[in-house]
């Protein structure tokens, strides 16, 4: 199978990257504390459990069963029947009797085989399922992890910006004592710098929602999180990413093993119809006691058959309804068929995208960054004006925001597409 590589992610490091301290976290600890406390992917753990245990249920419905019963109390009689054990006695007299029974199914006409089936195939649906909460779960945190990084690094950026624009205002007011500017050049810095204040607010607002739903995925807040490694090998074309996908997205798998329980269900149910036949055996004591004590002793071993003759309609009905939940079961692998070929596409175009836009940017930094310089020389000659280094400088903010959020973009959609191709292992990580 052939693979592409991913951008990875070293200019994006080294522009994030700053000294880190003793509890510096990587992706990967973000993905394992996320896994061992969220509750989210604990229940679906449990899940799996239940269907487990479903299977064991339905192994048990083949299996012999052993009942033990009793009773105790009084009675009064008052007979003269010739065939009474005591003709002609009245009164009141203890009786007590004790009965073991014990059952074995014989011939269930497949339905307990057909049952067992389909709980295995719940099994399956709910392992299918666990994964695709893991891989959710995943695919959260690296996006997560990225958000914060992204929006640390846009926090500095625009502290950064307030503090350029703070010196040009001094440079202003300064230019402006000696008679070189005229007031609307310090104006128009003040209000750059105001400008400046208020987008480093809204960051700042973004940064504190990106830790909290860090926080939330993972139990922790974020200390210095460490570049992400670079992305693992993506499919080299859309076909085989849409081919994989189809293959191994576990909500598409899930969805067949759910198709594939349905139809066993459908046998359960039309296994009513067939003969039941089992061996039963019996044995039972029953003590009387009066002026003497009677005891009566049974054994007995048979072979029980029971044919369903009618059910007032409730077998055919229960054998309609299966069938109409296969019928949705397939509906649904159709429905989550396209909707995977979708966000195969989405994200394969996404992340391609991305990587145009970074180059882009990384382009645009680089002559940002010497139109800024040149302006503020051409500023000190007097052929620039204040306001052309002003957007100068604005544009290189900009230009270092728009790399930042490409970089991240690129990222998150290689693990969108991963995920939709049913390859996002944490071991990937």
């Amino acid at each position: 199978m052939k693979f592409r590589h991913s951008l990875t992610v070293s200019t994006f490091a080294l522009m994030m990257a700053g000294p880190l301290a003793a509890h510096a976290e990587t992706l990967s600890d973000a993905v394992a504390a996320a896994r061992m406390t969220n509750p989210g992917l604990e229940a679906q753990r449990v899940e799996t459990d239940i269907a487990k245990e479903n299977v064991a249920q339905a192994r048990a419905e083949g299996n012999a069963s052993v009942n033990l019963s009793g009773s105790a109390g009084y009675e009064y009689v008052d007979t003269n029947s010739p065939l009474a054990a005591f003709p002609g006695y009245t009164g009141d007299r203890t009786i007590a009797n004790a009965q073991v029974q014990a059952s074995k199914p014989i011939y269930t006409g497949g339905r307990v085989r057909a049952g067992i089936r389909q709980a295995t195939a719940g099994v399956s649906a709910a392992e299918a399922q666990y994964d695709s909460a893991l891989q959710d779960l995943t695919l959260q945190v690296v996006t997560a992890y990225m958000d914060v990084r992204r929006d640390r690094e846009a926090v500095a950026i625009r502290q950064n910006n307030v503090e350029v624009t703070g010196e040009q205002v001094r440079a202003a007011n300064d230019r402006f004592d000696v008679g070189v500017v005229t007031r609307t050049d310090v104006s128009l810095s003040q209000a750059r710098l105001e400008g400046a204040r208020a987008s480093l607010a809204g960051a700042q607002a973004t940064l504190e929602g990106s830790i909290a739903n860090y926080e939330f995925l993972t139990g922790n807040a974020p200390g210095d999180l460490v570049p992400p490694p670079p992305v693992p090998p993506l499919p080299e074309t859309l076909e085989l990413a849409v081919q994989i996908a189809l293959d191994n997205n576990p909500d598409l798998v899930a969805a067949r093993y759910s198709e594939r329980a349905a139809s066993e269900a459908i046998e359960v149910a039309r296994g009513q119809y067939k003969p039941q036949v089992s061996i039963v055996g019996t044995a039972s004591v029953q003590e009387t006691y009066n002026d003497i004590t009677q005891r009566d002793t049974t054994v007995s071993a048979v072979a029980q058959g029971r044919i369903p003759l009618l059910s007032g309609g409730l077998i055919k009905s229960q054998v309609r309804s299966a069938k109409l939940q296969r019928s949705q079961a397939r509906q649904q692998i159709d429905t989550l068929q396209r909707q995977i070929r979708s966000q195969v596409a989405r994200s394969w175009y996404l992340h391609e995208a991305s990587l145009r836009s970074i180059e882009a940017s990384r382009r645009q930094v680089e002559a940002a960054e010497i139109a800024y310089d040149g302006a503020k020389e051409e500023l000190a000659v007097g052929v620039r004006t204040t306001l052309d280094v002003l957007d100068q400088e604005q544009q290189l903010f900009e230009s270092r925001l728009a790399l930042v959020e490409a970089e991240r973009d690129a990222y998150v959609a290689a693990f969108n597409l991963l995920r939709a191709t049913g390859q996002l292992s944490p071991e990937l990580l």
